[in-house]
């Protein structure tokens, strides 16, 4: 990657701003209080079941993984909506951006009723997919059937945050996802220990928060809609446009997700303890990601806002400043996590066995924040570029790589806590290095930059 020097004055009539990084953390600041809220719904799910008990633990765990998986694959909802909002925003175009993010939308709602239906009915075949059998294969399927409810509003959420993205307004996800989590919280522990719904209740009442959160976005986003002139009624070819871009963003998604099932899966083959260490580990990779997902965010706004008003030199600036911040930040929330890591796992269980394995699988994910955050921000521009071919070929890529590693470690015998340790070696150094390695391919010259709306 060759990236432009990084001054904070440009000369006069650039068309960069002489403060960039201002324009970054405007952006990226509102959307880290909003990232992080979301994996908070699944912090809380977690911290309240893992008081009931290790089965409770594991099944809601494999149960929140079939859940994430399917909703993890719609995510293009909001980023094939955000660039191309922002594209159209940077061409000054905002009816065709009101458009886009109005169609996003209605296939948001089609495609949320379509699994909600599905997965409940398919709840215990996908809990035994993963190798899950007795207790806990029961509340993995209450986990899933529970959850269904509240498919359709999550799939909503993507879409309405995509837009509002693409406007280049990160503040409102950010205060409704905020009361979304604080509504999620009492919901959950209602249900779960006054109500004595166990793990359904937690479900059960996340379905609950999500539709708020989702009802609150159509409030705000119907008269803006109106307003632009794009109308209410859904676009037949801009709803195919929006699948077609998307489907690229699926399969880059789904490479992502067939990733997380294989190491769900070896940790379900090595025992119901490293199941639930590695659920706690999953937990807190998934809250950390979040975070330094916001940067990818503001990427993804401002990268596709710049391209579409044909200014690559700002987009190349832009894109070595948040790869810059990525590191720092990735060094940062590791040393951080280090030294949680023997604490942390009291926060979700009592069992000691549980916590001991969790704290090496921490120490891991520690050392490789620095790559996962360099990981994120290339993700985000390059979705904020369009570029949704080249990440989902990159994405089979990985795959390939990643495969006959987890295999490796799966095929040896692993005593105590080294199961855990070698997982997450694997996942964190191994999987993770094959996209950083693939992502700087891709951006070390300017073939990624398309310009126009």
């Amino acid at each position: 990657m060759k990236p432009e020097a990084m001054s904070t004055t440009s000369p006069p009539g650039s068309g960069v701003p002489q403060k960039p990084g201002r324009t970054i953390l405007a952006l990226a600041l509102p959307a880290l209080g909003a990232l992080i809220a979301e994996p908070l719904f699944l912090l809380a799910d977690t911290a309240i079941i893992g008081h009931l008990g290790i089965n409770e633990l594991a099944g809601a765990g494999l149960g929140a993984t079939v859940l994430q998986t399917a909703v993890g694959l719609m995510v293009f909802l909001a980023y094939s909506t955000t660039p191309a909002v922002a594209r159209a925003v940077g061409a000054g175009q905002l009816g065709r951006a009101m458009a886009a993010g109005r169609d996003g939308i209605w296939l948001a709602l089609g495609l949320g009723l379509a699994l909600a239906v599905a997965g409940w009915f398919s709840a215990p075949a996908l809990a035994g997919s993963l190798g899950a059998d007795g207790v806990v294969a029961g509340f993995a399927v209450d986990y899933i059937r529970y959850s269904t409810p509240g498919i359709p509003a999550m799939l909503l959420v993507l879409a309405a945050t995509g837009v509002l993205r693409g406007l280049q307004d990160t503040r409102t996800p950010l205060f409704v996802a905020g009361a979304g989590f604080g509504a999620n919280i009492i919901l959950n522990f209602t249900l779960v220990y006054v109500a004595g719904m166990s793990v359904a209740g937690a479900a059960l009442g996340t379905s609950i928060a999500q539709w708020g959160m989702a009802v609150v976005y159509l409030w705000l986003l119907v008269p803006r809609i109106r307003k632009a002139g794009a109308g209410l009624l859904p676009n037949a070819a801009g709803v195919l446009s929006t699948g077609q871009v998307g489907s690229w963003l699926m399969l880059r998604t789904l490479s992502l997700r067939i990733a997380v099932l294989a190491t769900v899966w070896l940790a379900t083959a090595q025992g119901t303890l490293t199941l639930a260490a590695h659920q706690l580990v999953f937990t807190i990779f998934t809250f950390l990601a979040f975070a330094l997902d916001a940067l990818a965010i503001a990427a993804q706004a401002l990268i596709g806002k710049e391209l579409g008003a044909g200014d690559k030199v700002l987009a190349r600036r832009l894109t070595g400043i948040m790869c810059r911040w990525g590191l720092v930040f990735g060094v940062a929330t590791g040393v951080l996590l280090a030294v949680a890591a023997p604490f942390a796992g009291a926060l979700f269980t009592s069992d000691p066995a549980v916590r001991a394995a969790a704290a090496v699988g921490l120490w891991v994910l520690a050392a490789s924040q620095p790559l996962c955050g360099l990981v994120f921000v290339l993700d985000g521009v390059l979705i904020g570029a369009g570029d949704a071919r080249y990440l989902a070929l990159a994405g089979l890529v990985n795959l390939m790589v990643y495969g006959p590693l987890i295999w490796w470690v799966g095929s040896a015998e692993h005593p105590g806590t080294s199961a855990i340790l070698w997982l997450w070696l694997a996942f964190g150094f191994g999987y993770m290095g094959a996209r950083a390695a693939t992502l700087l391919w891709r951006v070390r010259n300017d073939g990624w930059m398309r310009l126009g709306a």
